[in-house]
């Protein structure tokens, strides 16, 4: 693996970034086009995503000996353990009680992004994995973002009810460079190839528009 992790991330993050219209479903928030059950239905597919990809996490954290690599999936799991708790309102938001929430059945489009992540926990080499989940931090953070604005702006719904987006939405500056790190060392122990982490990056970013896709194809507007 050629280079620095920092230029890796960077080529990878150029190469993938997202183009106008590949997303169907923000757009239709931010018009208020969406029915406010789309809320609902994002709450109960991310009860699943959460939960999976907190176990996915903490199996990474488990893996690997270097201690930033340890340290920046452990903290990815506890951010997934408070999004969990952020989700009740938001399904409340969409018309959904904690019951409905629970007994939701999910999406396999949506779930193509856990079920890979699960893999990847499994099999890939931290500095792969690391680039390609960091590559996609900015797309979904922006993502997110623009449905907390649109769900005040457009559905007039409060804090409370936003909290879940609010969360994803604030960069996290700190966690980058300690993936930068941990990737830097995996790339200097020999651990990694520049082109696996072009692909997990472009997965990752595949599978996360078909999370947003596949909900915005069930919706009747």
């Amino acid at each position: 693996m050629a280079g620095s992790a920092r230029e890796l991330l960077e080529s990878i993050r150029e190469e993938l970034a997202p183009l106008e219209g590949d997303n169907r479903l923000v757009p239709l928030i931010e018009k208020g086009d969406a029915p406010r059950s789309v809320f609902a239905t994002i709450a109960g597919e991310e009860s699943h995503i959460c939960r999976s990809d907190w176990r996915s996490m903490h199996l990474l954290a488990s893996r690997y000996e270097e201690r930033n690599a340890r340290e920046f999936f452990a903290g990815l799991a506890a951010g997934e353990g408070i999004a969990l708790t952020k989700l009740p309102a938001l399904a409340a938001a969409g018309g959904m009680d904690e019951d409905g929430l629970r007994a939701y059945e999910p999406m396999a489009g949506c779930q193509a992004y856990p079920a890979y992540f699960a893999w990847l926990a499994m099999n890939g080499e931290a500095a792969d994995v690391i680039l390609g989940v960091v590559a996609n931090f900015g797309a979904w953070g922006d993502y997110c973002g623009r449905v907390a604005r649109a769900m005040r702006e457009k559905y007039g719904l409060d804090d409370e009810a936003c909290a879940f987006f609010d969360f994803f939405a604030e960069p996290i500056p700190d966690a980058v460079e300690q993936a930068i790190t941990a990737a830097q060392a995996g790339m200097d122990a020999g651990r990694g190839d520049e082109r696996t982490a072009h692909r997990y990056g472009r997965l990752f970013q595949a599978y996360e528009l078909m999370f947003w896709n596949t909900i915005a194809d069930q919706l009747d507007c």
